[in-house]
């Protein structure tokens, strides 16, 4: 069949499952023309991965489709918490827990919050805002490439019609899932433990389980009665399911072995319903690997989500750092093509994003070895793990695109405790300008950011933009009414601001789990302990080890990427619609008011890493990002910061260009 030329685009994306429409929604925003190749004719169907952490709800609040993220995932808003039971009308019935934040206090670190939307629901809403601003082909299949020092010349298949084209990009991402025939084809080798365990999703009807559970509208219900051991999904909380069964293929085991009359007969004895009218509407295998690229480029093509990574569903960690290794590649793309920022910033991507997803990895198969997830035999490793809101907002970039960053600092921390320090997300603080009230997340998006609390800053960020070239937009921010923006109170005991809240005994103390979040220095007070390590009282030294009591795991995940998609993440890790709300074991009550969380406690201004005399602070402006009187801190479009001046700096003007020529590799 003969090839057509299909003329140049910037950008080609291929894969159109969560990271791949991410890519494209992130790219549109920015004003990048691309086009987006996705194999299947269509979204996901199966109501998979559908755990979206804090800090991706964030990016998609400042993508502005959050709210319709939240109005689709509607259905499942007032599920929460994880049952543990024999069977589901057995005896033995025994809450993990119920409410993940009692006292609302995430909502003091994000302003958004975990939501539970399954990928089904996901996708088509990024798919329609992504139309929007791109060229968005179903059904057209990336069937091979060539890469010169110029571009990309990629071959397109029309899967419908038989049609071949070519395309010219000037940059390629690979969003083709774990078994990427992109990354295949750079020959980029992985390292990782591989597959580590498999189970089979089965979707289900079955009206008169809803009466069963009753008002129990839990995210996941864990079966632990051998004839029907796995976990339980709501779909729409009325007759349709998921379960997850454990397969073991080491043993012979073959999908075709799951027949319809084998699952039924297991979700019957997991429900303890012998007559239970049960449809079976679909099946899907999917594999729990450990995997993490060598690298995440080569030449001109980039690797994004699975095709760079692959991790167990535990903590709902998959698909959540592939929609942000989409977002850290999108801006830099953007700052490329138009201009202000050199080549070399791209080369940035791969040191940043690369260590995050190895360390991620890791921590997910570590808790699904504690968890026991299902299928999974493995012997914790028995060491202290990071709690789940540091790995899903605290980890750190320690070389990049960045000035200043201490190169010594762990990537993921063990307790969550923002303080602005450079290659760490910029804290969040409310704001207001006039009757609206805004984030300091909401500023971050198409252009650099200078947070500055002295107007003198407004000059030198001037200057500097207009001799670089770079956007640089400028907010001073503080009580003066010269003030571009006015933060609101800090929070926090060392602020006398928001009281602890004490949360509810009995919860799930998982390894060396929190202290207790009920009052700053009161050890042992018991927490609402969903797993997950949370630092007690964050800045305090009130920690104490907890005892491993979890027979089922985190969610797992529904049905798994079939024929290569994207996104066999978990099956539900949030509480949709509410912040703090949340599933899979995530940590204990974050922020309850008996944490401080901030920047410098004082001492010697410093540019760069960590403020000196660091300690138990607040959140708020300055003191959260770690300045004092005339400090100014550079954030990037991300949303992280690239360089932090704490104090006055005698030559701002010069500061700032070094900084800028630095992080946007103009030197």
């Amino acid at each position: 069949m003969d090839t057509q030329t299909a003329g140049r685009v910037p950008v080609l994306i291929a894969g159109g499952s969560l990271v791949g429409l991410s890519a494209s929604l992130f790219l549109g925003r920015l004003g990048v023309p691309h086009l987006l190749a996705e194999r299947h004719a269509e979204t996901s169907r199966h109501p998979r991965g559908r755990g979206n952490n804090l800090r991706t709800m964030e990016l998609f609040r400042v993508a502005r489709v959050e709210d319709d993220i939240r109005a689709a995932a509607s259905v499942l808003a007032d599920n929460h918490g994880i049952l543990q039971a024999d069977t589901l009308t057995g005896a033995e019935q025994e809450w993990l827990f119920r409410e993940i934040d009692p006292g609302g206090g995430l909502a003091r670190f994000s302003p958004s919050g975990w939501c539970l939307c399954s990928q089904n629901d996901l996708e088509p809403v990024l798919l329609r805002h992504a139309r929007q601003r791109g060229d968005v082909r179903f059904g057209t299949e990336l069937t091979g490439f060539t890469v010169d020092s110029e571009g990309v010349d990629c071959t397109l298949l029309d899967r419908e019609s038989g049609a071949v084209s070519t395309v010219r990009a000037d940059y390629l991402v690979a969003a083709d899932g774990p078994r990427s025939p992109v990354r295949t084809a750079l020959g980029i080798a992985q390292t990782g433990r591989g597959d580590l365990f498999h189970n089979i999703s089965v979707t289900f009807r079955a009206k008169r389980l809803a009466d069963a559970v009753g008002d129990r509208l839990f995210i996941a219900c864990y079966l632990t009665d051998p004839a029907g051991a796995g976990a339980l999904l709501p779909v729409d909380n009325r007759e349709q399911w998921v379960f997850h069964l454990p397969w073991h293929p080491e043993r012979g085991e073959t999908v075709e072995d799951f027949t319809d009359e084998r699952c039924i007969a297991h979700i019957r004895a997991a429900a303890g319903i012998p007559d239970l009218e049960v449809e079976i509407t679909g099946r899907a295998p999917w594999h729990a690997a450990e995997r993490v690229a060598e690298r995440y480029s080569a030449g001109r093509v980039f690797l994004v989500g699975d095709a760079a990574h692959e991790m167990p569903p535990t903590g709902a960690f998959g698909s959540n750092t592939g929609i942000q290794d989409a977002h850290n590649l999108a801006w830099k793309l953007a700052a490329v093509l138009d201009g202000w920022a050199g080549p070399r910033l791209l080369d940035t991507y791969g040191p940043e994003r690369q260590p995050v997803a190895v360390h991620t990895a890791a921590r997910a198969a570590e808790r699904s070895a504690e968890h026991k997830h299902p299928g999974f035999d493995a012997t914790p490793g028995g060491g202290r793990q990071t709690n789940v809101l540091a790995v899903a907002l605290g980890y750190r970039y320690a070389a990049g695109a960045l000035s200043g960053a201490a190169a010594d600092d762990p990537v993921i921390p063990e307790r969550f405790a923002p303080d602005g320090s450079v290659g760490s997300r910029a804290p969040h603080v409310w704001l207001r300008r006039g009757e609206e009230r805004l984030s300091t997340l909401d500023l971050f998006e198409r252009e650099p950011v200078l947070l500055a609390t002295d107007p003198a800053w407004r000059a030198a960020a001037a200057t500097v933009a207009a001799e670089t070239g770079v956007p640089l937009r400028c907010h001073v921010l503080g009580p003066a009414p010269d003030a571009d923006l006015h933060p609101e109170p800090a929070t926090g005991p060392a602020a006398g601001g928001v009281p602890p809240a004490a949360g509810s005994a009995g919860g799930d103390r998982e390894g060396s789990g929190p202290a207790g979040h009920a009052g700053a220095g009161r050890p042992g007070a018991a927490g609402n302990v969903a797993g997950g390590h949370l630092a007690a009282p964050v800045g305090s030294a009130a920690e104490t080890a907890g005892t491993a009591r979890h027979a089922g795991g985190d969610v797992p995940p529904t049905a798994g990427a079939a024929a290569g998609r994207e996104g066999s993440g978990p099956a539900g890790h949030a509480g949709a619609g509410r912040p703090g709300a949340a599933g899979g074991r995530l940590a204990a009550p974050v922020g309850s008011g008996a944490e401080t969380v901030g920047g410098a406690g004082g001492g010697t201004p410093s540019v760069g890493g960590r403020p000196p005399g660091a300690g138990a602070v607040v959140v708020g402006w300055p003191e959260g990002y770690g300045l004092g009187a005339g400090g100014a801190v550079l954030v990037r479009p991300d949303g992280f910061v690239a360089w932090r001046a704490a104090g006055p700096v005698a030559d701002r003007a010069g500061a700032l260009r070094a900084a800028v020529r630095e992080v946007f590799a103009l030197a």
